[in-house]
């Protein structure tokens, strides 16, 4: 019989017999978690990367309100809704120029997922089947079955392996080893196993695979390798895109517009869950046709949820109206500023910066995500009334747009400490 004083809820990314008792939040205010006795907890990693803004951000609230008094659902199976169609006309609008279809899901797996069957779809509509996939080493795509594929091997899905499906991985373009990433691309798009249908890859810098960074020159190559092959191009901007990297979207920096773009996250500001995938006209028309057959097979209950849809429609508004990139602009300067204290510090290595993304590596000898300082990081920090969740010994900051300078500089000390700390 369960324990009637435990939750029965299963936590995601939790280890309950180590941490039993989860933070019970109120409500959300700007760059703040509330506890219903008050306690603010500053939200340093925007909630697993999605709040952009800050939390309960009043003009996107206020569209999910009217929106829900009006239609809460409906099949998007030949049915349609004005949020939808609007949403989707200001993504092609604001997005890389020649991205000219959407397709709706509910998260960033499925973003990706979607991304893969249309890649896959294509070449067999036109008549020349692929199937194999190229990666870029250390990549985190998801946790569905696919995502997992998709992702590097490891601790996240070794007891799922016997499910997943083979890739091929190029290794991570590391500060001056990108030359060897570009010619194993070379060499994967003239494979004799057959050209690969796509390379997918997170732009410029990789989430859950250490926050690891790339410059925008690389980025710019692999996407003229691929386009020189024939080969598709994927951008998973579940976590770059929505101005993570210091643009709206990391690809810009690169002046790349990828074949498929996978979005999510902050999406709706962080408020609603949805996805999109976005693809250019070609991948679109090789799925149009009288032959069913070729019909684009996806789906979920809840595709282009008329509310999460004005969610979304409304961040697009909050972009235009407020001045998000001078706060994309003001908390990167402020991340270098702070940074530059910690280059010299001998406890640290790798510190590094991708727009309003900060991350440094605690020096340990059991680096990787299950080093034993990661869980004694985290308490360090939630006891300060700090929401920072390491990468095992990857300390990283990834706040809302709308976090001051103040509490910048309150993280950066609190990292200052806990490394004295754990040091000691």
């Amino acid at each position: 019989m369960p324990r009637s004083d435990i939750s029965p809820v299963w936590h995601p990314f939790t280890q309950h017999a180590l941490f039993p008792h989860a933070v019970e939040i109120a409500r959300g205010e700007g760059a703040y978690l509330v506890t219903g006795e008050g306690r603010r907890i500053l939200d340093a990693i925007s909630s697993w990367w999605v709040v952009t803004h800050g939390h309960c951000h009043p003009q996107i609230i206020a569209a999910i309100r009217a929106q829900a008094e009006r239609l809460d659902q409906v099949i998007f199976a030949g049915f349609t809704h004005q949020p939808a169609e609007d949403l989707a006309r200001g993504l092609i609008a604001i997005a890389p120029p020649g991205l000219a279809h959407v397709f709706y899901s509910d998260s960033g797996s499925t973003s990706v997922e979607v991304a893969v069957k249309m890649a896959l779809g294509y070449w067999r509509n036109i008549g020349a089947p692929r199937s194999r996939l190229l990666v870029l080493e250390h990549g985190y795509h998801g946790d569905t079955v696919g995502g997992m594929s998709l992702g590097a091997r490891g601790i996240y899905n070794a007891p799922y392996e016997p499910l997943l499906f083979d890739v091929s991985t190029l290794p991570f373009p590391h500060a001056g080893k990108e030359q060897a990433t570009l010619d194993a691309l070379e060499v994967a798009c003239g494979a004799r196993e057959g050209k690969p249908a796509a390379l997918l890859a997170e732009p410029l810098i990789l989430g859950a695979g250490g926050m690891l960074t790339y410059a925008p020159p690389v980025l710019r190559e692999m996407k003229q390798i691929c386009e020189a092959n024939d080969v598709l191009f994927i951008a998973d901007e579940v976590m770059t895109g929505w101005g993570r990297t210091g643009t709206l979207f990391a690809c810009e920096q690169a002046g790349i517009t990828p074949d498929i773009l996978c979005l999510a996250k902050g999406l709706t500001g962080g408020s609603m869950p949805l996805a999109a995938t976005l693809c250019t006209a070609p991948i679109f028309e090789a799925h149009l046709s009288k032959d069913r057959a070729r019909t684009f097979f996806h789906s979920s209950s809840f595709t282009a949820n008329p509310i999460a849809c004005a969610a979304a429609l409304a961040n697009l508004k909050v972009w235009e109206d407020e001045p998000v990139r001078a706060n994309l602009a003001r908390i990167a300067a402020a991340h270098e500023a702070h940074l530059a204290g910690f280059r010299g510090d001998e406890r640290f290595s790798a510190v590094r910066r991708s727009g309003t993304i900060a991350a440094l590596d605690l020096k340990v000898t059991d680096s990787g995500y299950l080093a034993e300082v990661g869980p004694r990081l985290y308490e360090f920090f939630i006891a300060q009334d700090l929401l920072i969740r390491p990468l095992g010994n990857t300390i990283y900051l990834m706040p809302p747009y709308c976090v001051s300078d103040d509490d910048l500089a309150r993280l950066y000390g609190a990292i200052e400490e806990a490394a004295g700390l754990v040091a000691g």
